[in-house]
Parts: C-alpha cells; structure tokens; sequence
C-alpha cells in the first residue's frame, strides 16, 4: 500500500516524528531532490523519515562544519566526488552519508 506524499504532507508528518533533524529550508531542498530522484528512477520509495535521517545530513556551517566529521573534504568539489550534496535556499547543504 503506497501513500502520494506532498510537500506540506512531508514537511508536517517529518516534523512529527523527527522534529530536530533538518531545517525548513533543508526538508524543503531533500523533498525537491527525492521527487526527482523518483523521477529519474521511475521507482517510488517510501516515505520513511527515519531512513532519511540515517541516509541525509544537514550542515548549515558549510565545509567548516563538516570537517568535524569528514576531515579529509576540504571542498565542495571534494565533497561531490565523494557523495551526492543538495544545496539549501538559504546556505547550507544536505549530504548523502558516506
């Protein structure tokens, strides 16, 4: 059984079960790219909050911020070779863990 999620249903339910994960802006820009990303595949996945929060991470203080846990990327070009980057309106950015 699979459920069409909008972007105002993925922003609410997200924000009910993991409130802290993301920014508005960075939930925003991950929707954008899942969407896409479906498109791309032809496969619809499911909505399931907590995998996103396993698989993304925000980081709103730029390369400075992930060098804490990645400290051998000393760009975003490095960064794009090592992993998929989904820039945030605003600043920031959203990586696929790696």
């Amino acid at each position: 059984m699979k459920e069409t999620v909008n972007l105002d249903t993925f922003l609410c339910r997200f924000n009910d079960i993991r409130p802290r994960n993301f920014s508005y802006a960075g939930l925003k820009s991950l929707f954008r790219y899942l969407e896409e990303l479906e498109e791309d595949t032809g496969e619809e996945m499911e909505f399931d909050p907590i995998a996103f929060c396993s698989e993304y991470t925000e980081y709103q203080g730029g390369i400075k911020e992930l060098s804490d846990d990645y400290p051998d990327i000393e760009s975003l070009d490095d960064l794009r070779n090592e992993t998929t980057v989904i820039m945030v309106d605003g600043g920031g950015f959203i990586i696929q863990n790696f």
